[in-house]
Parts: structure tokens; sequence; C-alpha cells
């Protein structure tokens, strides 16, 4: 007996919805059996990673800075992955892109106000672009794979950002610790009233909807998707694919570049070597448990969000390691991917096979 793997012609957009949803919560129901079986009360760490973050309104403002960095990065990954083009590497984009709203800052001094801030923010976004645009050179001259190029260019962003806040950007009277100077009032990116959440947030919840409609009514959404879907009718209708490769990391790496220049001037005003918190490799899991859609990206960046949050808070009431949030984001990637087989592929059964050759008739008696 042998199991084949048949891929359906239709894939059930009913399954595609309901699967990222039966993710989470496959995700809890583990959680309570893994902290349970390690004597942890499991239904506690689960309701507090969770649900307290929704459940507490003083953990709202929370939820939505940290969801802005993932949504942001999320989009642009969504792109390149519908193109079949898989950067792996924007959390160094990210880091790239902060980098770079910094030597604006710096350069701009104690001067400030909507221009300055707007270049720090565009230099973000060239930083991220800039960063993405090598892995392409490589990929479309050379035939570099792109989630080896884009990958490995995350340490090397590591390393330019040890240098530099250990070096031409650190603060001078920072107590020689390596970290940029704080960003002054007139260089930091406005508050919505009566809250802690700055306008970057407002910018990652207008943004899934523009991607919505590049994606769905127009010519460039169109070729992401024959281009991924099917690349050899992709080129005999008209679409090089090198020039996909391109728009797609760089929208991807300007996305990430975006999302850094943004916590910079708006969530740490500051830039040290604590500043890469894996939002780039999480809004991974962000684009998948969002099916690649911008709608369900921006709700699946509010759910890994949750868990940023909610991690914080069973740390204090349930006492677990503060991996823990991790390994609950590898569980959901892990779910969803595991589901998308059943999703796209249809298991088929088949019976060992039968000797091509018949048996040989037996030999005549003698006298026949």
């Amino acid at each position: 007996m042998r199991i084949k793997l048949e891929k359906r012609p239709d894939p059930s957009r009913l399954m595609l919805v309901v699967t990222p949803i039966a993710s989470v919560l496959l995700t809890m129901l583990l959680g309570v059996i893994v902290f349970d079986a390690l004597g942890i009360d499991g239904q506690r760490a689960v309701i507090d990673i969770f649900l307290t973050p929704l459940l507490a309104s003083y953990k709202w403002q929370d939820v939505a800075v940290k969801a802005a960095p993932l949504i942001i990065i999320g989009l642009g990954l969504s792109i390149g992955n519908r193109a079949n083009v898989w950067n792996i590497g924007a959390e160094g984009q990210y880091v790239i892109g902060a980098l770079c709203a910094a030597g604006v800052g710096i350069a701009a001094g104690p001067v400030g106000g909507p221009l300055v801030i707007a270049a720090m923010i565009m230099a973000g976004i060239v930083g991220g672009g800039a960063w993405a645009a090598v892995p392409a050179v490589l990929k479309t001259r050379l035939g570099v794979n792109e989630i080896l190029s884009t990958l490995m260019f995350t340490y090397v962003a590591l390393q330019v950002l040890s240098y530099l806040v250990g070096g031409p950007f650190k603060d001078p009277n920072g107590r020689n610790f390596p970290a940029t100077a704080p960003l002054t009032a007139d260089q930091t990116l406005p508050l919505l009233p009566f809250t802690s959440v700055h306008l970057g947030v407002g910018v990652a919840l207008v943004l899934p909807f523009l991607f919505w409609f590049l994606m769905s009514r127009s010519v460039f959404g169109y070729q992401i998707r024959v281009v991924g879907a099917a690349p050899h009718a992709a080129r005999h209708g008209g679409f090089d694919g090198n020039q996909t490769v391109w728009l797609a990391l760089l929208i991807g790496g300007g996305m990430a570049g975006l999302a850094g220049a943004l916590e910079f001037t708006g969530a740490l005003k500051t830039i040290n070597l604590g500043f890469p918190s894996g939002y780039g490799f999480t809004a991974i899991i962000v684009a998948f448990l969002g099916r690649l859609h911008p709608i369900g990206v921006l709700i699946a960046g509010i759910v890994l969000a949750v868990t940023y949050v909610g991690g914080q808070v069973a740390q204090t009431t349930v006492h677990i390691p503060n991996a823990t949030a991790g390994i609950f984001q590898a569980m959901m990637l892990f779910f969803i991917l595991a589901s998308d087989i059943f999703v796209r592929y249809r298991v088929r059964f088949i019976g060992s096979p039968k000797s091509a050759v018949s048996p040989a008739a037996p030999a005549p008696a003698a006298g026949e």
C-alpha cells in the first residue's frame, strides 16, 4: 500500500479560511496539554497568552504597537511569496531601515518637524529596499537562491548595526553605551489622543487595504499572481520573471525598512544592540497565517501581537520563560503548513502494483 498526494484542481475556499482559525485553536489546545505535563497551570497560561491581551483594555495599546511592524512586514513578504520569491531576510532589512532613519535624524541634529520625520521614514524605505536589492541582483544575474542570500544578509545587517551604534552613531553623552542618542520630541511620530499609540499604527491599518487594491485591481497584482502560479505561462504572456523578482524583493525590503523606521521614530526613539526583535522572522508566520491575503495579514498580525503581549503577561502570572511566545508562534506555523497539505492535495491510497507478467501455464500432461 502506497500513499500518493494528488493536487486538487480547485482547493476549497472555505477550508482556506477555516484552517488558520483551526491552527490557532490547536495551538491553544496543545499548549494546555504541554504546560499541564510540565506542572504549570496550562489553562491559565493559555488564557493569559491568547485572551488576556484582548480582554484587558489596558493591553490593547500594547497589542496595537506590537502588531504594526508585523502587519507592515507581513504585507511585503506576502507579495513575494505570491510570486514564489522567498524573502527570509526581512529582519535585516528592518534593521537597515531603522539605521537609515537614524542616520537622517543624526544628520538633522536638533532640527525636527514633519519634513524631518518624513525624510527619516523615506530613508528607512529606501534603505530596506536597497538591502533587498543585493539578493535581487544575485538572483537575477547569478542564479543565487534568494532564501540563502536574504537570510545571510540578515547577519550582515546585525554586524552593521553593531558597528554603527558602537561607533559613528553612538551617543556621545551615553556613558559609552552602544546606542544612538534619543530622538527629540520634534523628531518622533505623534501619538493618537489619550493613548500611547503612535501614528505608525494608523499606517499599518491603512496599508492592507491599499495592498488589497494593488493585488486585486491592478496589472501588477495580476503579474504577481500569474508568475507565482504558472511561470512558464507568464513568460508567454509577456511578464518578465526577473522583473517580478526585483519588484517582489524591493517591495518586501521597502516594507521591512518602513517598519523599522516607524518602530524607531514611533515606539523606541533610539537604537541599541537589542533593536532586532525578531519581527522580520515572525512576519513570515503572519504572511502564511493570513493566507498571503492583505486582510488576512492584518488579522494574523494582530493575533501574533497578542502572543507577544500575552507572553509577557504569562511571565508574571504563571512564570513561564520568555521564549514561550516564540514556541506558540512556531506551533501555529507548523499547523498552518501541515493543514495546507490536506487543503491543496488529496490523499490517495494505492495498492501494491501487480506483476505485469502472467504466471506460466501448466505443462500439458503426457498424451495430451
